[in-house]
């Protein structure tokens, strides 16, 4: 079973970056497409991002396209979300699983979900 671990998260102004990283932690990522999800306080958990096996299509929810940008080495076994210009309604707790679909509305997560991490905006 793909295990997956996410790291990157902190605490940032509004205004501020940060990079946050999926990794396998015992299989290859390259059969998977991943997703990004989030879960903000008393929320419910929304799909944020996905990217397809080799990278070349993603999806975004309108609240942070310009703003997010999803990628993937395969190679490193990592998939990155790099958030820039973040929101204070961007914090959340983040998580990373495999998906079915590029469609961040409907992205099939299946496997897993990690401890995820948190990020937090706030001046």
């Amino acid at each position: 079973q793909l295990e997956l671990v996410e790291s990157g998260g902190g605490l940032v102004q509004p205004g501020g970056s940060l990079r946050l990283s999926c990794a396998a932690s015992k299989f290859t990522l390259r059969p998977f497409a991943i997703g990004w999800f989030r879960q903000a306080p008393g929320k419910e958990r929304e799909g944020v991002s996905c990217i397809d096996k080799i990278g070349t299509n993603t999806d975004y929810i309108d609240s942070v396209k310009g703003r997010f940008t999803i990628s993937r080495d395969n190679a490193e076994k990592t998939v990155y979300l790099q958030m820039n210009n973040l929101k204070p309604e961007d914090t959340a707790v983040y998580y990373c699983i495999a998906v079915s679909n590029i469609d961040v509305t409907n992205m099939g997560a299946f496997g897993s979900w990690g401890q995820g991490t948190q990020v937090t905006v706030s001046s």
